[in-house]
């Protein structure tokens, strides 16, 4: 049985989900200069040039970026929510509680490493009871 997270365990978690989703927030705008994901490509397949090949290759890129950045931000979002609800740190799939170690190394996890386990063969997760 696993320890559920002390309170200045939780803080520095969410703190360092914060700052993650900042970053992460930064880098998106960056990427797009603050155009949505469809004029940034309408943009570099407009600029001139002779290289097409290389710019189709670098907004596949650039958007291959921006779709993991925003994967990344609704993980953390979910997570902040899950802070906010008092559920953090419990496992979604069994209601155990998830080792500290494991958010450490990932804060936006829903899982505990045997569900995550579970899910990745594609096998559904032991339902908590």
């Amino acid at each position: 049985m696993n320890l559920p997270l002390t309170a200045a365990q939780r803080q520095r978690l969410e703190e360092i989900l914060r700052q993650e989703h900042g970053e992460l927030s930064a880098r998106r705008k960056a990427y797009l200069g603050g155009l949505t994901r469809a004029e940034h490509a309408r943009e570099v397949l407009l600029q001139d040039g002779d290289d097409a090949p290389q710019r189709a290759s670098d907004r596949e890129i650039d958007l291959q970026r921006v779709e993991e950045d925003v994967a990344r931000l609704a993980d953390i979002d979910a997570a902040l929510q899950r802070i906010a609800e008092g559920r953090y740190g419990v496992c979604s799939a069994c209601g155990e509680d998830i080792p500290a170690g494991r958010l450490e190394v990932a804060p936006y996890t829903r899982y505990c490493v045997a569900c995550e386990a579970q899910r990745e063969r594609g096998l559904k997760p032991a339902a908590s009871l």
